[in-house]
């Protein structure tokens, strides 16, 4: 654990955080907390102040709205993420990129590794990148090692967009940007996406915008 003169400018920053009323504000692309990686939690928010600031990710999570959010999202440079996504699309949809609802969830110092090496592309967002999409090729199963809030292990294997999604909040963590594993030529804004490439896979897009799929 660190010391006390190391917790205290992190517990410091979320107790003024939560002074507020609502939802946090979430960082944009070009801050540099999104870049410099985190710390790894090791106790630097005492268990009450914790779950205040867990609690306080998933209301932003939901309000914004989305499927997770890092700690770095919200300008506090620790390894803590929340994933929960309802699931809330069409069958098909659902079917093809393996969208399940996902309860709510606390990742604790998380990192993953891929099961096997098959790889899955599709277009996804960013609440620190509003108003763009991208299609980014990830694993299409990853073994999550992490705690919980309560220091709980956790050791689970996730496939499908639950995968997709635990990838996209760890790599928060390590300072890493969809983007930066991203078709660049694929980058479309949230209207062209409406418009244009609400079909279940990027294929149509991939031809059409002239970039790889795996």
């Amino acid at each position: 654990m660190g010391t006390p003169s190391e917790r205290a400018p992190l517990a410091e920053r979320v107790e003024e955080l939560l002074a507020g009323d609502g939802p946090l504000p979430i960082v944009a692309a070009g801050d540099p907390v999104l870049r410099r990686g985190t710390a790894p939690f090791d106790g630097q928010l005492e268990p009450a102040l914790l779950a205040r600031f867990v609690e306080a990710l998933r209301v932003t999570m939901h309000a914004a709205p989305g499927v997770g959010l890092a700690a770095p999202q919200v300008g506090v440079p620790l390894r803590i993420a929340v994933i929960e996504d309802p699931a809330p699309v069409p069958q098909e949809v659902a079917l093809v990129r393996g969208r399940v609802p996902q309860p709510f969830r606390v990742l604790v110092n998380p990192s993953y590794e891929p099961v096997g090496t098959a790889r899955a592309a599709f277009f996804e967002g960013c609440l620190s990148v509003p108003g763009w999409q991208a299609v980014v090729a990830r694993h299409a199963e990853v073994r999550l090692i992490a705690q919980d809030e309560h220091g709980r292990a956790v050791d689970e294997v996730f496939t499908g967009w639950p995968a997709r999604i635990v990838q996209h909040e760890t790599d928060h963590l390590d300072g890493t940007l969809y983007l930066d594993r991203a078709e660049l030529r694929s980058l479309s804004s949230d209207r062209a996406m409406a418009e244009r490439w609400t079909q279940p896979t990027p294929d149509a897009a991939a031809s059409a915008l002239g970039f790889p799929l795996p």
